[in-house]
């Protein structure tokens, strides 16, 4: 019998993993685990994957992308978000933002560093923090029920070892966006101690209401020392094409392309040429995008805000809503096995984002608004049976 790696046996199945194959076993389920859209790409962009095929374009591209793809890339931040990024030095295509982060992180960590990632935290952060031989510093304080963090947790918690601070806003699970007053803190604790910030902003593409949002790298100082994840996942419910990105200074990315050519070459080239037309200007893409998720976000909150026993706030961006049922007198493991049991709904406990988030579970509103309305209504009945 092979013995595996100490680095493959601290990697565990993830909690929405679990669920969602659990989920699997029963031919009627309402599965709100995965942030996996049922909207379909736009047909432009389908229409632009068939045609590189078509036309023989799916061999090798160069390890960060093709160039063409890296351009649009960063015509498309400085057309966004006023960002200027050297698409031949600062500018890597990858496989799905997950990659993106990997290599990010694998690029820079040396074995015992630390990152400190505050809770709520997307699970993937910590096992793949801990695939570099580094180790997670998580901000976890379960007295905390608001779904947010304290900067002053984070400065105590920087030590000699710390080498970066991941952050993710808009939250994936919370739904919610950093205060920008909490975001200025950390740029300041960063440029103190010299570190590194990893900031994912793959749901800034889904915020409802104008919320207004200001990337960590608008600040002083922020752009040499700030790595920026970000996906066509969520924004074109490009999901299954496997294409992220990272802009980040020419040494990182430097380090990053190495270690892709050695990893998998380069992102699938189909996909690139898709992304291409996704984010080339010609059209919006993605307009339709927030309308679509705001109402099956207002008909679940509708929904669940009516049962007693729930405490339920409308997220302020992303498709996921975090709803408090510690009126229940369960936690969010028990709750969320007992529902799919006996509702055949599939839910994420909240504690797969840290101890503060044991009272919640989290939904994904991915799905049409008749099976969300489905879905409400076995939870309900599930709830009122309790």
């Amino acid at each position: 019998m092979i013995k595996t790696s100490q680095v493959a046996d601290s990697v565990k199945l993830s909690l929405v993993r679990s669920l969602f194959n659990e989920a699997k076993k029963y031919d009627d389920v309402i599965d709100f685990t995965l942030g996996d859209p049922d909207v379909q790409t736009h047909q432009a962009i389908k229409d632009a994957a068939c045609q590189a095929i078509q036309q023989g374009k799916t061999r090798y591209s160069q390890n960060a992308g093709l160039l063409d793809l890296r351009k649009t890339i960063s015509c498309y931040y400085e057309r966004k978000e006023g960002f200027k990024y050297d698409p031949e030095t600062e500018v890597m295509v990858t496989v799905g933002a997950m990659e993106g982060l990997y290599l990010a992180l694998l690029s820079i960590l040396n074995p015992g560093d630390e990152v400190i990632i505050p809770a709520p935290y997307y699970v993937n952060y910590t096992q793949m923090v801990r695939m570099c031989h580094a180790v997670p510093v998580i901000i976890d304080n379960p007295e905390r029920t608001d779904l947010s963090f304290d900067v002053a947790d984070i400065e105590r918690a920087i030590s000699p070892k710390t080498k970066a601070i991941m952050i993710n806003t808009p939250s994936n699970p919370s739904g919610r966006i950093i205060p920008q007053d909490k975001v200025a803190a950390i740029a300041e604790l960063a440029r103190k101690h010299d570190l590194v910030v990893f900031s994912d902003e793959v749901y800034k593409c889904l915020i409802y209401d104008g919320v207004p949002f200001k990337s960590i790298v608008a600040y002083e100082g922020m752009r040499e020392r700030t790595i920026l994840i970000n996906s066509l996942s969520k924004e074109f419910c490009m999901t299954g094409y496997r294409i992220g990105y990272v802009l980040a200074p020419e040494e990182v990315i430097a380090a990053m392309t190495k270690l892709q050519e050695n990893i998998c070459a380069c992102a699938p080239l189909p996909s690139q040429y898709a992304a291409i037309k996704a984010l080339g200007g010609e059209e919006d893409y993605s307009r339709n995008m927030v309308d679509i998720f705001t109402e099956r976000r207002n008909v679940l909150y509708q929904g669940l805000s009516k049962i007693d026993k729930f405490d339920v706030k409308a997220p302020d961006a992303t498709f996921y809503m975090m709803v408090d049922i510690s009126k229940t007198g369960m936690d969010s493991i028990d709750f969320c096995y007992a529902l799919l049991r006996g509702a055949h709904v599939a839910a994420v406990p909240g504690v797969t984002y840290g101890q503060c988030c044991n009272r919640y579970v989290r939904i994904a509103f991915t799905l049409d608004t008749e099976k969300i309305k489905e879905g409400v209504r076995r939870i309900t009945d599930f709830v009122n049976s309790l």
